[in-house]
C-alpha cells in the first residue's frame, strides 16, 4: 500500500479520540486493504502517538480464543500497542462516558517483563523467565469503527481495538502459578456473564507472550523489560454502557479486578 493511504487511514483512526465519532470500516475505504497493510497501519498511528509525546508502557494480545480467530476467518492471533494514558488507577476504578464510544470488558492475564524478548524463536520457558510477575487484569476495548463492523484488517489496524487496562494488585512469580487452570467468573451489576480458564487462551498465556514476542520480530519491534502485555481474554467480551459495573474474580488468590462506567 502507498506511504500516502497508510498515512491517511492512520490520521482517520487518530480523528475519532479528537472528534469521538467512529468511523466506517477501514476495508470499506480500502477494500484491497491486507493484515500486513493494517499492521503498518497501525504501527504509522503508534508513531503519530508517539510524536504527540505519548509513551508506550506494553502491548495487548487479541484474537486468542479459537471461537474468535473462526468467526474472523484467522489462525493466530493480533497485537496492540498499551500507552500510558490507558493505564486505569486501581484506587480510582471508573471509566467516564467521553472517554469511550463501544466499550467492552474482558478478563485476563497480564504478564509484567523484568527481561526483553526478541524473536524470532521466542518459546514458552523463555517467556517464564523474562517474566517478572503475572497479574489479573481487566482490559476495555474499544472500537473507533462503527457498529464494531469489523474485519480482522480494520482491528488490526486500529491498535488491536484497544482502550484501557487495570491490574489486580496480587502478584506471581510464573513459577508460581497455576496459570493454565486458573479460573475468571466475570460478573456485570452482580450478574455472572461469563466465565473462562488459562486453558481457554490458545491453551496458555504464555504460548500467547510467546507469539507475540516472536510476530513483533517481523515488524522490527522487540518486547522490553517493565513492558506490561496483556495475553488474551478468557472469556468472551461483554458490552458497557454508562451506570455498569464489571468484577472480575479469579482463582489462585489472584482475587479480583472491577472497574465501573459513568
Amino acid at each position: 500500500m502507498e506511504k500516502s493511504r497508510i498515512d491517511f487511514l492512520s490520521e482517520r483512526l487518530l480523528s475519532v479520540y479528537e472528534t469521538l465519532e467512529a468511523i466506517e470500516p477501514l476495508t470499506q475505504m480500502e477494500p484491497d486493504l491486507t493484515v500486513d497493510d493494517a499492521y503498518a497501519v497501525q504501527l504509522e498511528f503508534v508513531t503519530k502517538k508517539l510524536d504527540q509525546g505519548h509513551k508506550i508502557v506494553g502491548k495487548k494480545i487479541g484474537l486468542t480464543s479459537k471461537a474468535m480467530q473462526e468467526s474472523l476467518g484467522v489462525n493466530e492471533p493480533d497485537y496492540g500497542h498499551l500507552f500510558e494514558e490507558m493505564v486505569v488507577d486501581p484506587q480510582n476504578p471508573i471509566i467516564k462516558k467521553k472517554q469511550v464510544l463501544q466499550a467492552r470488558v474482558e478478563g485476563e492475564l497480564a504478564f509484567v517483563l523484568k527481561e526483553d524478548l526478541t524473536g524470532p524463536g521466542v518459546t514458552v520457558d523463555q517467556v517464564l523467565r523474562a517474566t517478572d510477575y503475572i497479574v489479573a487484569a481487566i482490559e476495555i476495548v474499544d472500537s473507533r469503527i462503527a457498529d464494531w463492523r469489523i474485519k480482522l484488517e480494520d482491528t488490526v489496524a486500529d491498535n488491536g481495538s484497544s482502550a484501557f487496562y487495570i491490574l489486580g494488585k496480587n502478584k506471581f512469580s510464573p513459577n508460581d502459578l497455576d496459570r493454565i487452570g486458573v479460573k475468571m467468573d466475570l460478573y456485570k451489576n452482580s450478574e455472572l456473564i461469563n466465565s473462562g480458564t488459562g486453558a481457554d487462551v490458545l491453551g496458555d498465556s504464555a504460548y500467547c507472550v510467546a507469539w507475540l514476542a516472536n510476530k513483533l520480530h517481523d515488524y522490527g519491534i522487540k518486547l522490553q523489560a517493565g513492558e506490561v502485555i496483556l495475553a488474551g481474554a478468557l472469556s468472551a467480551a461483554v458490552p458497557a454502557k454508562s451506570g455498569d459495573k464489571f468484577v472480575c474474580q479469579f482463582t489462585e488468590n489472584l482475587g479480583e479486578v472491577s472497574i465501573i462506567f459513568e
